[in-house]
């Protein structure tokens, strides 16, 4: 029988883990060798330049490709920064890694970090410094470099989509808020794909919690294929909308989510 749960590697003795911290990342990686260093290496510099301490929790998603070993590697030759590795026995999904990671953080404040490397250094630095002037941080993009029409069209048509659904006039969905970890660990989704961002965030909003959108720019990856247009992603997207819908017509009727 497979061990439930994500198995924890080792970390430098050097690095405290139970000191408490200001931020948390998880940075959800599958099949990234190419753009998984990329992304540590831009995400640690924001970080190291805008907020007092944080630590970073990559959770593999049993990657089939070399992404462990680079990131143990990268691991080893910075033996001072504060990287923990989760290995999932077997693909456990994106909002799943989201949510165990908010109970394995230490950090007042938590947010995802995707691995293909596709926030620049500027749009991390502008998220970071917002951390705290609000309880939720919601990032949108006026624009992704590189984006074709259609996955803009795709987009624009989704955003809508969720307005209509959720009664809210939000710019965008999938910007990978900043919240409270205790938030997350409350009231993190129930959808295992890309949905699970919209489903958190109408979650967090209707709990009259304050929020502030910032506008960043994005870029395409460079390498690889997006994983969002999967026929799994596409039916866990089904299933936060409903949730969404579900939530709305609950606190019609009952004053309550």
């Amino acid at each position: 029988m497979m061990p439930f749960g994500p198995k924890e590697e080792a970390t430098p003795a050097v690095v405290n883990l139970k000191a408490p911290v200001f931020l948390s990342l998880f940075v959800a990686c599958y099949n990234e060798q190419d753009n998984i260093i990329g992304t540590l290496e831009t995400l640690v510099g924001a970080l190291q330049r805008t907020v007092p301490s944080f630590d970073i929790i990559v959770v593999d998603d049993a990657s089939k490709d070399e992404s462990v070993p680079r990131i143990r590697k990268f691991m080893a030759d910075n033996p001072q920064l504060p990287i923990r590795l989760l290995l999932n026995a077997h693909n456990e999904g994106v909002a799943g890694n989201y949510a165990e990671g908010a109970f394995r953080a230490r950090g007042e404040w938590y947010r995802m970090i995707c691995g293909d490397n596709v926030e620049p250094t500027e749009t991390l630095e502008t998220i970071f410094k917002a951390i705290g002037k609000a309880e939720v941080i919601v990032p949108y993009t006026v624009e992704i470099r590189g984006r074709s029409l259609f996955r803009r069209i795709l987009s624009k048509s989704y955003t809508a989509l969720v307005n209509l659904l959720s009664g809210y006039r939000m710019h965008y969905y999938n910007g990978l808020l900043v919240t409270r970890t205790d938030y997350v660990r409350r009231w993190h989704s129930n959808s295992h794909g890309f949905g699970f961002q919209a489903d958190l965030l109408t979650r967090l909003l209707s709990k009259n919690l304050s929020f502030l959108e910032v506008a960043v720019y994005g870029q395409e990856r460079q390498t690889g294929e997006s994983k969002a247009l999967t026929l799994r992603n596409l039916a866990s997207v089904a299933h936060s909308l409903q949730n969404i819908l579900i939530r709305r017509v609950s606190k019609a009727l009952y004053g309550k989510c």
